[in-house]
C-alpha cells in the first residue's frame, strides 16, 4: 500500500501526488508501487527493499545523497494461545526533500502518524520527523511492556492451582517476546547513538533534547525488558515445580479413593457369597451402610485437598 501524506496548517493531509515535504509511506509494498516510488524520488530500489526483510538489523547508511534508518518497531499479533509480541524491520530513507517509510506490515506507529495522533509533527522537517518516529517507536516499546507485565500478573493468579501446560506456553511465549524486544532495543540505542554523533544526520540544536528523550526512553524500555524477562523465567521454573507438587497431590488423592473403594467390594464380596452366618445377611443395610461410610470419606479427602 502506497500513501503520501503532508503537514498542511498543522494536520496531516493525505496527498495524491508527490510534493516536495511530504512524507511517502510504503506498507507491504508491491513491486510496482516500489518502482514508482524509486522513479519519483530518485532513490536506489536497494534501499526501499532493504526494510522488507524481516531479519535485517537495525542499523544507518548513507548513499548517493540519500541516508536509510533502519529501526525494530514493536508489534502485536493473535494466535490460538493469546497474544504474540513480535518486532519488525522499519525502514526510514531521507532525500534532499522527502521522508519515505517503509516496512513489511502496517504498524501502530504508522496508523499513529497518518491518523494525526502525535502532535507538533511536521513533514518537511525532516530531521524532527525522524525523531518523532524514533521518539513513537520508543513509546510503544515501553507500552507493550506494559502490557506484557499486566498479562503475567494476571496469569501467576492462575498459576497457583493449575495443572495443565496451558499456562507455561502463555509463558514461554512471553518470554520469546521479551527476549526478541531487548535484543531489538539494544540494536535500536546503536542507531540512536550513531545519530547522535551528527556525522551522517544533520541535527539542530534543538533536536539534541529531542534525540536525547529518545535514547532516555529506549534505554527504559531495555532495562524493563530485562526484568520481566528475568521474572518470567524465575516464575516459569517456580510454577513447573507447582503443577508437577499439584498434580501429585491429585495422584494422592486418587490413590487414597481406589484404596477405599476396596473396602466396598470386601463387604459386597462377602455378602454376595449367601453366607447365613453374617450379621443382617438377609438386609440391604449392611452394603448402603458401607457405602454411605466411603462417600462421606472419600467427600473428607477431596474437601480437604480443595478438589471438591
Amino acid at each position: 500500500m502506497l500513501t503520501i501524506h503532508k503537514t498542511v496548517d498543522g494536520k496531516m493531509t493525505q496527498l495524491d501526488a508527490v510534493e516536495d515535504g511530504c512524507w511517502v509511506d510504503l506498507t507491504d509494498p508491491s513491486e510496482d508501487e516500489l518502482k514508482t516510488v524509486a522513479d519519483a524520488l530518485s532513490v536506489e530500489p536497494a534501499l526501499l527493499r532493504a526494510a522488507l526483510d524481516e531479519e535485517e538489523m537495525s542499523r544507518i547508511d548513507s548513499e548517493d545523497g540519500n541516508t536509510l534508518i533502519i529501526v525494530d518497531t514493536p508489534a502485536m499479533e493473535r494466535d490460538d494461545t493469546g497474544v504474540v509480541y513480535c518486532t519488525l524491520p522499519m525502514g526510514i530513507i531521507v532525500t534532499d526533500q522527502h521522508i519515505i517509510t517503509v516496512c513489511l506490515k502496517e504498524t501502530s506507529v504508522a496508523r499513529d502518524l497518518r491518523a494525526g495522533i502525535v502532535k507538533d509533527v511536521r513533514t518537511e522537517q525532516r530531521t524532527r520527523f525522524i525523531l518523532n518516529i524514533l521518539l513513537l517507536v520508543a513509546k510503544r516499546y515501553l507500552n507493550y511492556l506494559k502490557q506484557i507485565d499486566k498479562t503475567y500478573t494476571s496469569m501467576e493468579r492462575q498459576l497457583y492451582k493449575s495443572q495443565r501446560n496451558r499456562e507455561l506456553i502463555q509463558l514461554l511465549d512471553l518470554e520469546k517476546s521479551l527476549v526478541y524486544f531487548n535484543t531489538s532495543l539494544k540494536a535500536n540505542e546503536v542507531t540512536l547513538e550513531k545519530i547522535l554523533r551528527g556525522r551522517i544526520v544533520t541535527l539542530y540544536e534543538e533536536d539534541h533534547d529531542l534525540l536525547e528523550d529518545v535514547l532516555i526512553e529506549v534505554r527504559q524500555a531495555i532495562e524493563m525488558a530485562q526484568i520481566y524477562s528475568d521474572i518470567i523465567s524465575g516464575m516459569m521454573d517456580a510454577f513447573a515445580s507447582v503443577i508437577s507438587n499439584n498434580l501429585n497431590v491429585i495422584m494422592k488423592v486418587l490413590t487414597s479413593i481406589t484404596i477405599l473403594m476396596t473396602v466396598p467390594n470386601i463387604v459386597f464380596g462377602f455378602y454376595g457369597m449367601n453366607v447365613s452366618v453374617l450379621p443382617f445377611a438377609g438386609s440391604f443395610w449392611p452394603p448402603l451402610a458401607v457405602s454411605t461410610v466411603i462417600i462421606v470419606v472419600a467427600g473428607v479427602i477431596l474437601k480437604k485437598k480443595d478438589l471438591f
